[in-house]
């Protein structure tokens, strides 16, 4: 089975704006090469709004150099940016936006779940973008739950769900710059199953809720991800003894220098300098007034 190289848990929550109650559970800065082409990943565990017409959320914030992936569990986010994407992400959705050249971006709660109040879970996950692609144009992918392949596990013991990449015969929808898999999953207590990813990629098994038992030995509870040795070994064993949610991520690592401050993710020191240059120049655009 793959080798586990390292496992780090994370239960300090911070807030995103005023919206987003996150818990960090990895990011480029202090793990680096290690989980290319990943770079980030924020875990808003469900936390109860209540009832409200204040608009909670981020407002208009720029970002270069990567994307954004949104995971929606429980509650609903509308969103929209320069590009012109804009849209509600419902529970089981996924919105998938390339900041490429640089974009403006803002996200709130949706009108009808601030109104109704109610729980609120979400994963925001970072993807590097390739130094060739770096400055193409941003675009937005909208994936509905609808378009996720859910394969469901023998005995009732789970499922699936392949938002980028391949699972045996199923192809996730997203389209990626680089060879990706993003499998979010659920385990139920008492069932084991084994994943197999492709060789050579870095892998991250993240674990949001429940607990885990990994390869038979390394026992991995809520708010914790896994790193596993990039061998040739394609296997990795969970055993749920609590119902467990988790994602697996594996990818082909860039092996490029990763610059990053704030909202911008470039290769140099120098291409940072120029993002803040065109932002602040008005070169990403205005969120338009008339986007839903």
């Amino acid at each position: 089975m793959k080798k586990v190289i390292g496992v780090y848990r994370n239960q300090n929550m911070h807030w995103v704006g005023d919206g987003f109650p996150v818990k960090n559970l990895f990011s480029y800065d202090r793990l680096g090469q290690a989980i290319s082409p990943f770079l980030l990943l924020d875990y808003a565990a469900p936390y109860h709004f209540d009832p409200t017409t204040i608009q909670h959320g981020v407002g208009s914030h720029p970002h270069r150099g990567f994307e954004t992936v949104t995971i929606a569990y429980q509650g609903e986010v509308t969103h929209k940016d320069s590009g012109g994407g804009g849209g509600t992400i419902h529970a089981g959705d996924v919105q998938w936006m390339t900041a490429g050249a640089g974009v403006v971006h803002e996200e709130f709660h949706s009108p009808d779940f601030a109104k109704h109040g109610g729980l609120f879970e979400m994963v925001q996950l970072w993807v590097n973008l390739p130094a060739k692609d770096k400055m193409i144009t941003p675009r937005y992918q909208a994936l509905t739950t609808v378009d996720i392949p859910r394969i469901e596990m023998d005995e009732g013991a789970g499922h699936i769900r392949i938002i980028a990449g391949e699972f045996g015969e199923h192809q996730g929808p997203a389209h990626t710059f680089s060879p990706v898999n993003v499998w979010d999953g659920e385990l139920k207590a008492g069932y084991e199953t084994t994943l197999h990813v492709p060789a050579g990629h870095n892998a991250l098994l993240v674990v949001l809720s429940g607990e885990l038992i990994v390869n038979g030995t390394q026992k991995v509870l809520d708010s914790s991800i896994v790193i596993f040795a990039r061998d040739d070994d394609p296997a990795i064993q969970l055993q749920a003894y609590q119902d467990t949610k988790f994602l697996l991520l594996t990818g082909e690592p860039l092996n490029e220098p990763i610059q990053g401050y704030g909202p911008f993710v470039m290769n140099t020191k120098e291409e940072i300098i120029q993002a803040f240059q065109d932002f602040n120049n008005g070169k990403f655009g205005e969120i338009p007034d008339t986007a839903e």
